[in-house]
């Protein structure tokens, strides 16, 4: 199956069960995220996940693209990719499990055409500590299901990974129980690491097993989260049912939520059974890959498929708007494009890497349109990015040559080579090799973790996705965020707009589009409006619109965005303005967006500008507080 093939075949699967279709969210988050890139589907749906009515209903599907830093470094294997779409389906306090196990069943095995019983499932063992319950209504519904078609399944108690790489598989074992790390949800990650006031819950994991060779080098002996590559997650439900108390302790939610994530990737590779996923999702670019190289993917798999991924996901990437460059987001792009250069190099091919760009996006015409219609200015990025590292490597080598003239480059001088030149870290170890010298790969290892562990808190934020959390504290930054891009407006001028925020309990930050510092002036006239709306006390509404409607209203919106027919758009003022009289020809303030808010700017407190300051070309950064 194609990938618009599964992709269709999912919506319409939900569409003929109440669910509404909505538009993927660009790959840049929207509406105050705390996170660089949008890396789950269920990111742009935390407002809604945490109690803002969704303006289409209580049953949404989607497909979602996304993009994951975290994965750069594991692309090269048969099933790490960092751009994929996720499909997604939720229930926000509509249906249970009781509906969404066997939907998504019945999807796998009759639309997809999955054999059940190459299907293996996971579900929540427990936690005695936070008194929280085994999830046997999951294992029971499962149970059910594969009864239904003549399967055996035995459930198996394993808690942790450890415990399944000691013990293994038995019998006619299908249903396994794993520990929090595994098989619980929530923003912050385990029970004992919520915040009170955050929601969370137990999920249940689908695995397809494509028979393969058990490899000891991950275990002793194989389960369905081993990593030898006989099992593919495939889909994972999170039943949203519990709520942290201040005390510690969980109460049951008065609505739950049902939160699906598949990949679309995954299932195409299952559906081919075929366990390798860059060979049956990247099959266009890794044959225009083989002609421009002539060489075989059989013989050199691992780089084809860093080439073939960092390709694709740079795409959609500048696609969305963000280019190459050394800061947040743009570092991420220019980092898989040259990645993909250094791959391309050990393939024999020295140019041209934009000629990869039409293999990489031509499946995503009907899907991506708007991406698809770009090609050619990526491809331009594409070329001018490759040219620029290739002069890159040439510095690089003069700095190596400097470095090398005793018996061992440090560590700390082979991440410099890496961070300052762009020089990759396996280019420093074949030049030393050659030459005979000693590389201290230990301590490279460490600074590179310490690199690592600063990207990762830019990409992933506080939390996964929306504001930093949903505490007062944020909620009244967030509606400052409003009346401060609304003062910018007023005092440059209408063709200011937002290019990224940051929204956490201490500040606000808001990157717009603006050429020039601020003058002092500026600021204190920019201070002295949002304080003066906040002193006015207007009201804060809700209220769902038709997009046109809200379009024509000129309310603030992600520019390049897919919005869906039906939007949540927030309004402040006027003084008399009520739910039910907005009065948005009147408003101080109206923008797209899915909550939280404050109900009267009155409420917010004193806003202080801390600092201004440019962060690229065109664009300028603001901080600010409430005292």
């Amino acid at each position: 199956m194609t990938s618009g093939e599964v992709r269709q075949k999912y919506l319409e699967f939900f569409k003929a069960r109440g669910h509404v279709v909505v538009p993927s969210a660009p790959l840049v988050p929207q509406n105050d995220s705390t996170t660089l890139f949008t890396g789950s589907g269920m990111q742009p749906m935390i407002g809604y996940l945490l109690g803002a009515p969704h303006p289409l209903g209580t049953r949404i599907t989607d497909s979602q693209k996304s993009f994951r830093t975290v994965d750069i470094e594991e692309v090269g294997d048969n099933r790490h990719t960092t751009f994929f779409e996720m499909l997604g389906n939720w229930s926000l306090g509509d249906y249970f499990k009781q509906e969404q196990l066997p939907w998504f069943f019945e999807f796998l095995t009759k639309e997809i055409g999955l054999d059940p019983k190459r299907l293996y499932v996971t579900a929540f063992i427990g936690d005695e500590k936070n008194k929280l319950p085994r999830d046997t209504d999951s294992a029971e519904i499962w149970k059910q299901l594969f009864k239904e078609q003549g399967i055996e399944a035995e459930v198996a108690l394993l808690g942790s990974e450890a415990e399944g790489y000691a013990r293994g598989m038995k019998g006619s074992e299908r249903i396994f129980y794993y520990d929090a790390k595994k098989n619980w949800w929530s923003r912050a990650g385990a029970p004992e690491n919520m915040p009170a006031g955050e929601p969370g819950g137990p999920d249940s994991e689908v695995f397809y097993d494509f028979g393969t060779p058990h490899d000891p080098k991950f275990g002793k002996h194989c389960h369905p989260n081993c990593d030898c590559g006989r099992f593919l997650e495939i889909g994972n439900s999170v039943f949203m049912e519990y709520l942290k108390q201040p005390d510690g302790s969980f109460v049951p939610l008065p609505k739950k939520n049902v939160d699906f994530g598949g990949g679309l990737e995954r299932i195409m590779s299952a559906a081919a059974n075929i366990p390798d996923v860059l060979a049956v999702c990247h099959l266009s670019i890794l044959n225009k890959l083989e002609e421009l190289s002539g060489k075989t993917y059989e013989s050199n798999a691992p780089a084809f498929r860093i080439v073939a991924d960092h390709i694709k996901a740079a795409s959609f990437l500048i696609g969305d708007g963000v280019l190459p460059s050394n800061t947040e987001r743009g570092y991420f792009v220019r980092r898989l494009l040259r990645r993909a250069v250094r791959y391309a190099d050990q393939l024999g091919v020295s140019a041209g890497l934009e000629m990869l760009v039409d293999a990489a996006l031509e499946s995503y015409a009907d899907a991506y349109p708007e991406t698809y219609a770009m090609r050619g200015t990526i491809q331009k990025e594409v070329a001018k990015e490759e040219e620029k590292f290739r002069k890159t490597l040439k510095e690089g080598l003069r700095e190596f040559e400097k470095i090398s003239q005793g018996k061992t480059i440090s560590g700390r001088d082979a991440f410099l080579l890496f961070s300052t030149y762009g020089f990759p870290f396996e280019v420093t170890l074949e030049l030393s090799k050659e030459r005979g010298l000693a590389v201290n790969d230990e301590e490279f290892k460490a600074e590179m973790k310490k690199h690592q562990e600063l990207s990762r808190t830019a990409s992933a934020g506080t939390f996964k996705g929306g504001l930093a959390d949903s505490s007062e504290q944020t909620t009244r930054l967030h509606t400052a965020h409003h009346l401060l891009l609304k003062a910018l407006q007023m005092v440059l001028g209408p063709t200011v707009k937002q290019r990224g925020s940051n929204i956490t309990q201490e500040r606000l930050r808001i990157d717009f589009s603006w050429n020039e510092k601020l003058t002092p002036e500026q600021i204190k006239r920019v201070e002295a409006i949002v304080n003066e709306k906040i002193g006015e006390d207007l009201p804060v509404l809700r209220s769902e619109l038709a997009r046109e409607e809200a379009e024509k209203l000129h309310a603030e919106h992600e520019f390049g965005a897919k919005y869906p027919e039906r939007v949540s758009v927030y309004s402040i003022g006027p003084k008399s303005a009520t739910p039910e009289h907005p009065q948005f020809e009147k408003a101080f303030s109206i923008e797209f967006c899915g909550g939280p808010h404050v109900a009267h700017t009155g409420v917010i407190g004193k806003f202080k500008i801390k600092k201004e300051e440019a962060v690229a070309a065109g664009i300028r950064r603001i901080r600010g507080v409430i005292e």
